[in-house]
């Protein structure tokens, strides 16, 4: 009898252990926030706490309520034709209006086990509230622009706290983009510090109606999750690096990669910065040959390392290998970050350029204002105080 009870004991541990490790209901974790927009959709992605079916429901901005009517849905199609089950979800919205404002509705149906085909079982059904609040609304890419406002932010190094003070003082309203421009962690030991250290705070911010380029630093490839720093993004063409449009102002993201050699004892191996900036510098020869970027009336370029002669490898290898492409498509600036201070680069000063580049201290919000006249920066610190100034408009 005693070892009955025993067994009976060690059973209902073991499922009261089962059930603390199955979550009862699925619910949103980080996001939703909005990737790769263009003038005819948009990108949804956000984490869910367990793997689930999702979809997107959306609706025109036009006073009617959410529920007036079955609203078209969409869904996650990176399964090829099955269901994608995931707790990270990308929906592609498309087929819309330029310059429109769209209202949107997350919906998840977890799933808590999966043997096979017509054999699932499935929480309660989520979705995001329509009810007591507003849905989440994002406005597409317009066809012309007189002005592109954008905040940059970089070297926030999991200071995750800081960040949100940072976005605090930003009138997000305001905003066409966000721009994270590298190393916003340390290190990607495990791939849940993109999430905990940044990336939900930025959400939180953006409220799912700003778009957000989040893009990689040197410290954003160190670590053995560093590969899944890609489960967060949706990038055009799936690479790391890519160009935007607003109207006739065309920006140019660049992936700059790490800041020392390949063979260096403190990657074990791991890195291969010279196949990779090479291949980029390819696709960036193609860029600056395009009609979009020759037409363009500003051209502005976006990369956490900065381009320098005699200085790190990272920085050499930015000069050696895109600047002497970037010379030839009459760029107006160059946004870097990475020397964790501000500064103002003239054109032939310390690299190869014959355009500004203008580093962003670390820990500090940078206002862009571009117009067809140039381009204003203006900087902040966590105390809401302005730290410097530069402007392109002479």
């Amino acid at each position: 009898m005693k070892r009955f009870f025993c067994f009976l004991a060690l059973c209902l541990t073991l499922t009261a252990f089962a059930q603390q490790q199955t979550p009862e209901n699925v619910r949103l974790i980080c996001g939703p926030y909005v990737q790769n927009p263009t003038t005819t959709g948009f990108t949804v992605v956000w984490e869910s706490n367990m793997d689930a079916i999702a979809w997107v429901e959306v609706a025109p901005d036009d006073g009617t309520h959410f529920y007036n009517e079955d609203r078209p849905k969409y869904y996650d199609l990176r399964g090829f034709g099955n269901q994608v089950i995931s707790n990270m979800h990308k929906i592609r919205i498309d087929g819309l209006e330029p310059g429109t404002t769209y209202r949107y509705r997350l919906m998840m149906k977890g799933v808590r086990d999966f043997k096979g085909p017509g054999d699932v079982t499935y929480t309660k059904a989520w979705g995001s509230n329509v009810y007591t609040k507003n849905p989440y609304t994002f406005t597409t890419v317009k066809t012309d622009y007189d002005q592109v406002r954008f905040d940059v932010y970089n070297d926030i190094h999991q200071k995750d706290s800081i960040l949100n003070v940072l976005m605090k003082g930003s009138k997000i309203d305001e905003l066409d983009f966000v721009v994270f421009n590298g190393d916003m962690v340390s290190s990607l030991a495990w791939k849940e510090k993109i999430r905990d250290m940044y990336l939900r705070t930025g959400a939180e911010n953006l409220q799912g109606k700003v778009a957000l380029y989040n893009m990689r630093g040197n410290h954003e490839f160190r670590g053995a999750a560093s590969k899944n720093w890609f489960d967060y993004a949706d990038l055009p063409d799936g690479k790391p690096y890519w160009t935007a449009s607003y109207g006739k102002f065309f920006f140019i993201f660049l992936d700059t990669c790490e800041d020392k050699p390949d063979n260096d004892i403190e990657y074990g191996g791991t890195m291969l910065s010279e196949p990779f900036l090479q291949e980029e510098a390819r696709w960036l020869e193609e860029v600056v040959n395009s009609k979009e970027c020759k037409e363009a009336d500003l051209r502005v370029v976006i990369g956490h390392i900065n381009p320098q002669k005699g200085a790190w490898y990272g920085q050499n290898n930015v000069n050696k290998y895109f600047v002497p492409i970037l010379n030839k498509a009459n760029v107006n600036i160059w946004l870097a970050a990475h020397k964790h201070q501000w500064r103002e680069d003239k054109p032939g000063q310390l690299s190869d350029a014959n355009f500004p580049v203008i580093i962003n201290d670390d820990c500090e919000r940078l206002e862009v204002t571009v117009t067809k006249k140039g381009v204003n920066l203006k900087s902040f610190d966590p105390d809401g105080k302005q730290t410097h100034t530069y402007s392109t408009v002479r």
